[in-house]
Order: structure tokens, then sequence, then C-alpha cells
């Protein structure tokens, strides 16, 4: 690849619709030889153990304490419109970590799917109230549909293929984007944090997971067609602030499936920093077959491989996600 360098723009949003609008791969990436000094930590022949693999220093968190405040529990929706870049993993693991750092977490399996329900060792179709019922069916309550983990302390309400309907029932309803937030509104005093696993789209569905939460978290694949369709869920992000929830706020970008043997992902993590800035976790999830094995095994990876490299990053995730959610 050609060394370019990119100015940087005035904001995100014009540094990815610059992205969109120039198809080439330059467009969106930074010059090779910045890559290289900013990811020290992922050069072996260089290491730096103060620089984390997006090229700032590393912060030190402690281990969380209790919650104390007696407040209703921080709803955050993991949402990207691409699929496959682990939101639904980055909900379970993070969830579980939470749960070992003594929250009360519920998740919430919103899409038809049921990748979420499924990964934590549940047959949807044996599952009878889902969130389909608790959102579209009068009398169901969220108590009805809430299993419990093995996991202490960490709940699910879940999905199947009946919630596929959903999303054409609600042009129906009266008030239809807050519908979510409607039927999510009796749990928030029995939890400190509820994650919401969206479907890949930016449909109905999704615009009401943004309607009920507080903040949003955007699991991102380091890879560059990920990173170009950013720019289009940061546009139906301030759309949902300017017109149903002006409270929302993007907590962080979640580099995933990283590699920092390859070009191309230290290109993107880089090329991600130089948009968002400290809006990007310092955590990086990196590929790891021990994903997979434990979405096999039907649990988190905190339990699957407790000591595993995976397992310790979504450790830290959790950390920056309570230090960025002081009400969690």
């Amino acid at each position: 690849m050609s060394e370019q360098t990119v100015e940087a723009p005035s904001s995100p949003v014009d540094f990815y619709n610059a992205a969109v609008e120039d198809p080439s791969p330059a467009s969106a990436m930074v010059s090779t030889s910045a890559v290289s000094s900013a990811d020290l930590a992922d050069d072996p022949a260089r290491p730096d153990p103060a620089l984390g693999p997006t090229g700032r220093p590393r912060p030190h968190l402690p281990a969380p304490q209790p919650r104390t405040r007696q407040s209703d529990a921080v709803i955050i929706a993991l949402c990207n419109q691409k699929g496959g870049v682990g939101k639904t993993t980055t909900a379970i693991n993070l969830g579980a970590c939470l749960a070992e750092f003594g929250r009360k977490v519920l998740l919430v399996d919103f899409d038809p799917q049921a990748s979420l329900t499924i990964g934590l060792g549940f047959n949807p179709n044996d599952l009878d109230p889902t969130i389909y019922h608790v959102m579209m069916q009068r009398g169901v309550e969220f108590n009805d549909a809430v299993i419990e983990t093995d996991i202490p302390g960490l709940h699910l309400i879940p999905s199947n293929i009946d919630f596929a309907g959903a999303e054409m029932q609600l042009m129906n309803e009266v008030a239809r984007e807050q519908v979510l937030a409607r039927a999510l509104a009796p749990a928030a005093a029995s939890y400190d944090v509820i994650l919401v696993d969206c479907q890949p789209s930016l449909g109905l569905l999704t615009v009401n997971a943004l309607a009920a939460a507080a903040g949003v978290i955007i699991p991102l694949e380091c890879e560059y067609f990920a990173l170009r369709g950013v720019a289009l869920l940061h546009g139906t992000i301030e759309k949902v602030q300017d017109r149903l929830n002006p409270d929302l706020q993007i907590i962080g970008l979640l580099g995933t499936m990283y590699d920092g043997r390859t070009l191309h992902s230290r290109e993107v993590l880089s090329t991600l920093v130089q948009g968002w800035g400290d809006s990007v976790f310092h955590t990086v999830i990196r590929r790891t077959v021990k994903f997979s094995e434990a979405t096999v095994a039907g649990e988190p990876l905190s339990s699957y491989a407790s000591g595993s490299a995976g397992a310790d990053a979504y450790r830290e995730l959790a950390k920056e996600v309570l230090a960025r959610c002081p009400d969690a």
C-alpha cells in the first residue's frame, strides 16, 4: 500500500462521511508509517507496555467498588447495523464481567436470531414468554420472561423467531418508538445495568433500543467495511437524540476481532482513534478461538476460560464502562 497521509477532519461525522464518499481505502486510512509508530505495543520488535493497541497510554483502572447509589438501572444498547462485529459476544461477556464486579445485570436479546439466548446455553424454541410477548402482549410483565443464568447476578430476557414479526406490528402502535422503554421501565429498579443486544439493522427495533437507552456501545470489527458503516449509525443516533431521547450518549466504540499482526487491523484501529478520539475504548478485543468455544459451551468466557486473555480484556472493558457510567 502506498503511503498517504489524510488531513484530520473537523468532526467524526466529517471523517466517516469522507470515507463513504470516496470508496478507495486510502481515503479512510492514515499513513502506514503513522500507524506503525502509534502501535508500538503490537510490534514484537519494539514493545512498549505503556501504550495499548490504540496507540494511547493505558489507563490504570482500579477494581470497581460496590454500587452505593440507589438509582434506576443504566440501560445500554449494543448497536451496529453490520452483522458479525461482536455485539452478542460483547453483551454476554461484558454482562458477565459486570456481574463479576458485583452489579446486577439484565441482558435483553433484541434480535429474532436469538444469538444471545443461544450463547448463554438456552434453546430459544423452548422459551415462552420472550421479549416479543413483553413488548407486544398486554398483561405480560418483564418478570414473566426473565431467566436466571448460571452466572450469579446475570439474568436474561430471551428472544426467538416470534420476534421477527414485531417490527411490522410496531408500525401500527401509538408511540411505536418507545414500546421497549415502557416495557423495561418496571425492570429499572431491580437492576444496576440493562444491556440490550440489538439486531444488525437500523430499523424500528433498533430505534426502540436507542430510545430506551441512556448510552450506546458500538462494537466495531477492525475491518474496513465495518468502519464505513459507523457514519450511518452515528446519523441514526443523532436523529434519536434530536427527536426521541436527548439524553442518549455514545459511551464508546469498541474495537473487536483485532489482530495486531496485520497492517489492515492496525490501520482501521488507528483510523477509528483519529476520527473519534477518546470515544474509542482503550480496551481492544483480539481474535481468539476461545470465544467460539465458549459460545458452543453456552457460557461467558469469564467462566469458560477465566484466565484467558479474552476474559481479562472484557474485565478491563467492564472497568472502562463503569468509569464512563458513574451511575452504573
